[in-house]
């Protein structure tokens, strides 16, 4: 699950990394990255809705090797260098992100004990800055050797090869998958996380943390190209350097929270984060290198540290049988930031500046951090879904 989740996230960041070439040869904004990006998980989205049912018919690797595949074929249509193509291309790769979290809880759910849920859904979830730091680290790369188009096409083949490399694992992995119940409603799921107390505070401040991790993670390059005068390899090397940092927190915030409320290190999490927006903004262009590589780093490092730990806890708090449907619900609110988050970004951008629209999440994530932490003091025993 680890190895699948990098391969599709280094397919999710490689548009962003490669956008100031890119819309330069399709003579199209940069900062349309942001529009692609909505693309992206506006489809994952829905298709995070609706993966539990196939996911318990035809078993968790199997929906992988199928979102694997789908990375692949837009990886591929993006090297075609047509602003259409290029469209199509993420929403492919959209299909491929979606139902990557739903399989993986469900895998996961049935085999590893609850006292290490934090963990383990931490080390899963590592697989995001893995493959966005590869991303900075290869594409940038790439792009000197093959060009855009090339560096595309190399990739798609890498998640194809993927694919097929997982095989193996399918008829292993997969027979729990077929032994369990049938899937519910998605609306029961839906209603029940929603009717939670502390799976309703977990989902919708997940909405807007992923604000904060998209943004910084889908503009970094572009901010500090346009903004701080930076090169697109110092750009993208500062993003794999603040993803490998923040594989090593989210490691230690797994495992904190497995001693910890997860609730109010979630909470206390997203203070942070404020924190870190507000430096990110406050960068000039004629800031320091050794500047902006502290606070991208530190900023960086725990806006990316939180997805494992509230995984953990929805997957803590879903009904036996059933963490497949909850964590279809949370990925989706989760996704859902993601397609409102940087469109709004890049339209505070334009219209005032990125100092304003760093500020305008800063003040989100605030609010989402404050929330927490007040019901983190109270106390809601899980119910079952009627």
């Amino acid at each position: 699950m680890l190895a699948i989740q990098v391969m599709v996230s280094l397919s999710v960041l490689s548009l962003s990394v490669m956008m100031p070439a890119v819309a330069k040869d399709l003579a199209i904004d940069p900062k349309l990255v942001g529009i692609f990006t909505a693309i992206i998980y506006a489809v994952a989205a829905t298709m995070a809705l609706v993966a539990a049912g196939p996911i318990l018919r035809f078993g968790s690797v199997r929906i992988c090797q199928a979102a694997l595949l789908m990375a692949a074929i837009g990886l591929a249509l993006n090297a075609l260098a047509l602003v259409a193509a290029t469209i199509l291309a993420v929403v492919f790769i959209g299909a491929a992100q979606g139902p990557l979290n739903p399989a993986s809880a469900h895998v996961l759910a049935q085999r590893v004990p609850r006292e290490y849920f934090g963990m383990v859904f931490s080390i899963k979830q590592t697989g995001v800055p893995v493959g966005f730091a590869l991303a900075g680290l290869l594409f940038p790369q790439l792009l000197e050797w093959v060009g855009w188009r090339g560096a595309s096409l190399i990739a798609a083949g890498g998640a194809l090869l993927a694919a097929l490399a997982i095989e193996p694992l399918r008829r292993d992995l997969d027979v729990v998958a077929s032994a369990s119940k049938p899937a519910g409603s998605i609306w029961r799921s839906i209603r029940f996380v929603l009717s939670h107390d502390q799976l309703r505070v977990l989902g919708w401040s997940a909405f807007v943390y992923v604000v904060a991790q998209h943004t910084f993670t889908f503009y970094l390059v572009t901010y500090l190209y346009e903004h701080c005068r930076l090169s697109i390899a110092q750009a993208g090397f500062l993003l794999s350097l603040s993803q490998i940092i923040g594989t090593g927190v989210r490691l230690v915030s797994g495992g904190l929270g497995d001693r910890l409320p997860r609730m109010q290190l979630l909470g206390w999490t997203g203070i942070l984060m404020t924190a870190g927006c507000i430096a990110t903004g406050l960068l000039a262009p004629d800031s320091p290198f050794w500047l902006i590589t502290i606070v991208v780093v530190a900023y960086g490092g725990v806006v990316i540290s939180w997805n494992g730990t509230s995984q953990a806890e929805f997957a803590h708090l879903a009904p036996p049988g059933e963490a497949a449907a909850v964590a279809s619900v949370q990925t989706a609110l989760a996704f859902s930031g993601a397609v409102f988050g940087p469109p709004i970004f890049a339209l505070i951008a334009s219209v005032a500046s990125y100092r304003m629209a760093f500020f305008a999440v800063a003040a989100c994530v605030f609010a989402a951090a404050v929330w927490q932490i007040a019901a983190a003091r109270r106390t809601t025993a899980p119910s079952s879904p009627q």
